[in-house]
């Protein structure tokens, strides 16, 4: 392949003519493993902060999960203190995944994760950066070890080559637009988990009728019942007494070897196609006509509500509509809800079985050991707590609302780590330089 004037090809591929390769034990003045064994003996509610690789993240350190060692602990175990702007590595599970250690927590240490303590001649955060980037998780995949769990140790970290751009001002340059593309995810994700939060108190006030919207209140107060405290102008009903409840019976016969992936044939639905409320079409197999036409009471329609009665229990689904060939069918350990009567909107049903009280009652009725399980008696047990028809709409059209706004900033969030990741090709390679040359 030729190379463009002003760049040169190198073990990681086109680079400027003006940067430089080097393995990371050129740039460092340390590497280092920290604690290797898990010192539980030292093991303390409140002390010294020891990372863990479940504290380690590509968006920098966070809390989960942290654990403490004593005072006296920390000072016996010096090698592993980490220094600010010290770089740490997963060494297990998820090999080589990096984070910079913020002055908040030098002096803490870390068992199990690799220490890089950069040299003068390399910025910190461009360090991390390109360990996370996808020349620097290449070389680690490429050089890892271990059969039934990975790990990448020290020799392979001093081996691992860095791409670097002549001056520290280069490298600070890229790295601080690379954290300025994470601060904006960051930003958006606590939007989002903040939007999420909100849905769930309202779903939480709404579909018990803590909080009534106006206009619908017909008959003050509230009663007691078996199953809580609800307005008195609710009715509670069991769900098979307002709701048809269909699955596969078996499996009629169908073989795996049946599935096809012709798009004009109808789409075969699975838990596994479940994801956040939504069918990921793109994913789904197809079952010939002849065998979409066995069972009708199971051919799908918009309008219906799914869920998962093996297994993971409990994943619900809203069916909006089908796309071509507009047709579609379950496979086992699924059921498919309808009103009986028009009891009830669809989507409000969706709603109240996505609510705490629904997946309590699961916790009760589930059945097994191992591979867990609902029957459809259990299932049907389940008390719907139900106002009128009009305000189940209104209810419905407020959370359904607030999923549109989840729905967006989720897409947001997307585009953003795309966006970064699209820069961390650019940047990290030199095809676009944020400084004059």
């Amino acid at each position: 392949m030729e190379v463009k004037a002003g760049y040169k090809q190198t073990e990681v591929g086109i680079i400027p003519s003006d940067w430089n390769t080097k393995p990371c034990s050129a740039i460092s003045d340390l590497i280092t493993v920290g604690i290797v064994i898990r010192p539980t003996q030292y093991y303390v509610e409140q002390g010294i902060p020891a990372l863990r690789s479940a504290n380690v993240r590509e968006d920098g350190i966070n809390d989960f999960d942290m654990v403490f060692i004593s005072e006296k602990a920390n000072k016996l175990l010096s090698k592993s203190q980490l220094r600010t702007n010290d770089v740490v590595s997963v060494r297990t599970g998820y090999p080589g995944t990096s984070a910079g250690v913020p002055s908040s927590l030098a002096g803490a240490n870390c068992i199990d994760l690799l220490i890089t303590r950069p040299s003068k001649l390399v910025n910190s955060k461009y360090l991390v950066y390109w360990i996370n980037s996808s020349h620097g998780k290449d070389q680690v995949l490429r050089n890892q070890g271990g059969l039934a769990q990975q790990h990448f140790n020290v020799s392979e970290l001093r081996n691992l080559v860095v791409a670097l751009p002549p001056t520290l001002a280069e490298q600070e340059a890229i790295a601080e637009a690379l954290s300025d593309a994470d601060a904006f995810i960051e930003a958006v994700e606590q939007l989002l988990t903040k939007k999420r939060q909100v849905k769930q108190g309202a779903m939480q006030e709404l579909l018990t009728g803590k909080r009534r919207l106006p206009g619908f209140e017909k008959k003050a107060g509230y009663k007691q019942t078996p199953s809580g405290i609800f307005p008195e102008d609710w009715d509670i009903v069991p769900l098979n007494m307002i709701s048809s409840m269909h699955g596969r019976i078996g499996w009629q016969g169908l073989k795996q070897s049946e599935f096809t992936m012709k798009a004009d044939d109808p789409f075969l639905i699975t838990g596994m196609n479940f994801k956040d409320g939504e069918i990921r079409w793109e994913e789904v197999y197809h079952v010939p006509w002849e065998r979409y036409e066995i069972a009708k009471e199971i051919q799908l329609k918009s309008g219906d509500v799914l869920m998962t009665k093996d297994g993971t229990i409990g994943k619900m689904l809203y069916v909006d509509e089908i796309p071509y060939p507009g047709k579609a069918t379950l496979n086992s350990h699924l059921l498919v809800f309808r009103p009986l009567n028009n009891k009830y909107i669809p989507k409000f049903l969706f709603y109240q079985m996505n609510s705490k009280a629904f997946f309590n009652h699961i916790e009760q009725e589930k059945s097994g050991t191992t591979f867990f399980g609902i029957t459809q008696e259990a299932v049907g047990k389940y008390n719907v707590f139900l106002p009128s028809i009009p305000e189940q709409t209104a209810i419905t059209e407020i959370l359904s609302d607030m999923d549109v706004e989840i729905a967006a900033l989720e897409e947001k969030l997307s585009k953003a780590r795309q966006v970064k990741q699209g820069m961390m090709s650019m940047l990290l390679t030199g095809r676009v330089r944020l400084v004059e040359v």
